[in-house]
């Protein structure tokens, strides 16, 4: 019984330090396209909007120096950061560094661009409204922009 009870705990322990490393619950998802972004992300879609919830769910994974493109989201989009440390810029404004645990509110029709810094990945849920349309994207943040040059 005790050896039973031992395993147990080794296994639980094992599980809870693997979901803490990975910084989130949910799967990596897929390696996105590199259309709209520069470096490697995965993507998620955990709930997608339908005629009862209006807005969609994604987890997004960025290794580091990963960063979309210049986009808005014409009903707005939330970003909840769950694990790293990135950059989240609005047009006209400084660069801001996001840590885990941030909310950024994306106004709507509001230029931004957001990823992960050069030293560490990052990883976020991001929830939008969707029956007010789909991202619009903008143009390549430069390297200046991004800060890397």
């Amino acid at each position: 019984m005790k050896r039973i009870l031992y395993i147990t705990i080794l296994l639980s322990v094992s599980f809870t330090q693997s979901i803490a490393q990975d910084g989130s619950i949910f799967p990596k998802g897929e390696k996105a396209a590199n259309v709209h972004h520069v470096g490697n992300v995965w993507l998620t879609e955990l709930s997608s909007a339908d005629s009862v919830f209006s807005y969609s769910i994604s987890q997004a994974t960025f290794d580091p120096t990963a960063r979309l493109d210049w986009h808005l989201h014409p009903g707005g989009q939330i970003l909840l950061i769950i694990d790293g440390i990135g950059y989240y810029q609005e047009q006209g404004k400084p660069k801001q560094t996001v840590r885990k645990g941030d909310v950024i509110k994306c106004q709507p029709d509001v230029p931004h661009w957001h990823g992960a810094t050069p030293q560490s990945g990052v990883t976020y849920l991001a929830t939008s409204p969707a029956q007010k349309g789909k991202t619009v994207w903008l143009h390549r943040v430069s390297d200046q922009e991004y800060g890397s040059k």
